[in-house]
């Protein structure tokens, strides 16, 4: 098992940072954004930023209808983004707010000998 410490995941980081940005100025839909989210990743920061797209994919209908709501969430993405921008990691508070979903609904693998060892590992929650 690896140490998410020891591995350097500000590339992948800046990476989902863009995908963000693009939902933000509507260049791509919110699931062209979970299409092209990075595959395999273990990194607890790149976890909750995948759960934070599903949540404003879930919220599509709310947002239509409260714009206070949306302009909330939008900065609320855009922090996230700002954050993720120079590779560092989300704050602990916001990891924790995702973690209860980190079992309930995977990230995106690829059907390699990794990803299928990855998706394995997220079944039996290690």
């Amino acid at each position: 098992m690896h140490n998410n410490k020891s591995i350097d995941y500000s590339a992948i980081r800046k990476q989902v940072s863009r995908l963000f940005f693009s939902v933000l100025t509507q260049k791509i839909s919110v699931k062209e954004a979970l299409v092209n989210f990075p595959k395999d990743c273990e990194d607890k920061t790149i976890i909750a930023s995948w759960h934070a797209l599903c949540h404003l994919e879930a919220d599509e209908d709310l947002r239509a209808k409260d714009i206070e709501y949306k302009n909330e969430q939008d900065e609320y993405i855009e922090f996230i983004a700002n954050t993720l921008k120079d590779g560092n990691a989300l704050p602990e508070n916001i990891i924790n707010s995702y973690y209860p979903y980190h079992t309930e609904a995977l990230t995106p693998c690829t059907n390699t000998l990794k990803g299928v060892i990855y998706k394995f590992k997220k079944f039996l929650n290690c």
